[in-house]
C-alpha cells in the first residue's frame, strides 16, 4: 500500500485583495455585506472579514480571561469576496499595471489606483 504525498505549493498565488481593503460579499450566506479585510491566507486563498463569517467560539477559563462563547469572524473564500472601489464605492475587478517600476492594483471601473 502506498500513502499519498501532499505536495507543497511552490510559490503562493499573487491575490487581488489585501488587508486593509475594502470588499463586497458576492456569494455565500453572507452575500451583500460589506466589511475590511483583517487577514489574508495566500496559501489557503482565504480571507478575515471584519462583521462576515461569524461564528460561535467556546473558550475555556484562564487565569485573566474568563471564558465563555465569543463570537469572531472565520475566514472566506477569497472568490466570494469582489474589491470595493475607492473612488465610486461599487465593487470592481482588480487590475495589475506598471507605474513608476512597480506593479500596482487598479480598479477595472474607474482605473483608478488602490492604495
Amino acid at each position: 500500500m502506498s500513502k499519498k504525498v501532499q505536495q507543497q505549493k511552490r510559490f503562493a498565488p499573487k491575490l487581488k485583495i489585501r488587508k486593509g481593503d475594502q470588499v463586497l460579499v458576492i456569494a455565500g450566506a453572507s452575500k451583500g455585506s460589506e466589511g475590511e479585510v483583517l487577514e489574508v491566507f495566500p496559501t489557503k486563498n482565504r480571507a478575515v472579514v471584519e462583521g462576515v463569517n461569524i461564528v460561535k467560539k467556546h473558550s475555556k477559563p484562564t487565569g485573566d480571561n474568563p471564558g465563555g462563547i465569543n463570537d469572531i469572524p472565520a475566514p472566506i473564500h477569497i472568490s466570494n469576496l469582489m474589491l470595493i472601489d475607492p473612488k465610486s464605492g461599487e465593487p470592481t475587478r482588480v487590475g495589475r499595471r506598471e507605474e513608476n517600476g512597480k506593479l500596482v492594483r487598479y480598479g477595472k471601473n474607474s482605473g483608478e489606483t488602490v492604495r
